[in-house]
């Protein structure tokens, strides 16, 4: 079995991919080519966990200028002749496309080779480049039941995340409260702004809360000065390597709504507040915080309300209701995708034929 996974850009698109790719070798010895773009983050991690990168030249249509989205429009057919040259010299029996810039050329090229497709979509609203073939894809993994309408064939598979956030073992025991704080691994101002602006009045209301607060490279200084004094009752890092030991420490996370995050969230059974970002595509961080919150698995708090009454009000509000808190990390659980990787290599398994050559 030979599989393309297309697409990336961020490591919401690239470390579910890796998982499946991952699941790929190992269930069905399947060979992996990866399809990305010379500024993804995919260049970074494809090779270094062992798999082979082509790239082709595309760019953002999304939240640009329009300089820019005519250079990609002039650019694409560009970009689908080269994937479609790619894909004449590796032969794939299936292509999967992850979403992010190269998914779209990629994918566009293996529909008019007549290729089998399967579409990858973590968030809520599809963004652009599903959008573009979702109607035309042989099928689709996607991580809510209410993606399935945008396709024409669709399985609900969940996201692909590390096993360590699923063997978190549920609420953590009566203690001192513990607030998580981050924003992916380049941390996100507007929330580190709004929590260092709020230590003071959290610990008033809170006073025996601890605070574990990853701010990125950017905020990192300025957040340890904002905390100097306060001793151990808060711990600041620039990135924490061991993300799901601290979601098992933690009664309460406060972070972005990207699908990757919300994947963990699920897995790891905890109650969030999620802070959508406002600049992401289609808003699909608002789109998947939403639908956990239409749950009763979060609270959503929005960038434009976000400030230190807000912050400490829903924090304080949540870490004083244990009972709350408890249905909180069920619902979220439930929402959650064990078998998602093994899921989503048996859907292109299928596709590609190749159903009987698991190993």
């Amino acid at each position: 079995m030979r599989a393309i996974l297309a697409g990336g850009g961020t490591g919401g698109h690239v470390i579910p991919a890796l998982a499946i790719a991952q699941e790929l070798q190992k269930r069905y010895g399947a060979e992996v080519l990866f399809i990305g773009t010379a500024r993804g983050i995919e260049n970074r991690l494809v090779p270094a966990a062992g798999f082979a990168l082509r790239l082709v030249e595309v760019g953002a249509l999304k939240n640009v200028s329009l300089v820019t989205r005519a250079k990609t429009m002039f650019d694409l057919p560009r970009a689908v002749w080269e994937a479609r040259r790619i894909l004449s010299e590796f032969r794939p029996n299936v292509v999967i496309g992850v979403g992010g810039y190269a998914s779209g050329p990629a994918m566009l090229a293996a529909i008019l080779k007549k290729i089998p497709t399967l579409a990858f979509e973590p968030n809520l609203v599809p963004g652009f480049a599903n959008r573009l073939v979702a109607r035309r894809v042989s099928a689709a993994a996607v991580h809510f039941a209410e993606t399935a309408r945008f396709f024409r064939r669709a399985e609900v598979t969940g996201v692909p995340v590390r096993r360590a956030f699923f063997d978190i073992a549920g609420p953590v025991p009566s203690g001192n409260p513990t607030l998580l704080v981050f924003g992916g691994s380049q941390g996100a101002h507007a929330i580190n702004k709004v929590v260092m602006e709020s230590v003071a009045a959290l610990r008033d209301r809170l006073p025996q809360l601890h605070i574990v607060h990853q701010t990125g490279e950017r905020d990192y200084n300025d957040a340890a000065a904002a905390y100097a004094g306060l001793g151990d009752s808060i711990e600041v890092f620039k990135f924490i390597d061991d993300m799901p030991g601290f979601f098992g420490r933690a009664d309460l996370l406060l972070c972005r709504s990207g699908a990757s995050t919300v994947a963990e969230v699920t897995a790891a059974g905890k109650p969030a507040i999620f802070v959508p970002f406002p600049r992401a595509a289609d808003d699909h961080q608002k789109r998947n915080a939403e639908a956990l919150e239409r749950a009763g698995a979060a609270v959503m708090l929005e960038e434009s309300r976000l400030n230190s009454g807000t912050l400490v009000e829903a924090v304080a509000s949540l870490l004083s209701d244990r009972a709350r808190l408890e249905r909180m990390g069920e619902a979220a659980r439930k929402l959650s995708h064990p078998h998602a990787a093994s899921d989503i290599a048996s859907m292109a398994a299928t596709l590609a034929g190749a159903t009987g050559q698991a190993l």
